[in-house]
């Protein structure tokens, strides 16, 4: 693993992220707000990786969806609790506050599509 900058992931993490900061300023509920939301955030994680991270695409999805599902079982335990930083907004904001299993499905569901657009499309080579 060595560090090289990656200009499409770099953009698509860009376009990502100004996608999720939009949706959280203007959405307070609702499908998009919470499913869409994690969805586009496991998708973040992966092309974050590979903006920075000369590594298999492979190994970007299995890294992004254990920090995704690690930050939700976080929740289950109650770690901002644990850890007396609830009152943190950023920390808040970063771990979430509650347990869902409807998120994992989304974290899933969002690390097998850019898994699959990035292999296809993207790199379009044998990861």
């Amino acid at each position: 693993m060595t560090v090289k900058l990656n200009l499409k992931f770099l953009a698509l993490t860009l376009i990502i992220l100004v996608t999720e900061i939009v949706i959280a300023y203007f959405l307070k509920s609702g499908f998009v707000r919470y499913t869409v939301g994690d969805f586009l955030a496991s998708i973040l994680v992966y092309c974050a990786l590979l903006s920075v991270l000369n590594i298999k695409s492979i190994t970007a999805a299995i890294w992004a969806l254990s920090l995704s599902f690690s930050i939700e079982f976080a929740q289950l335990i109650g770690l901002l609790d644990i850890l007396n930083i609830k009152h943190i907004k950023i920390a808040s904001i970063l771990l979430g506050s509650h347990f869902s299993i409807t998120d994992l499905l989304a974290y899933t569901l969002g690390i097998i599509t850019i898994y699959f657009i990035d292999i296809t499309y993207i790199n379009n080579e044998n990861n």
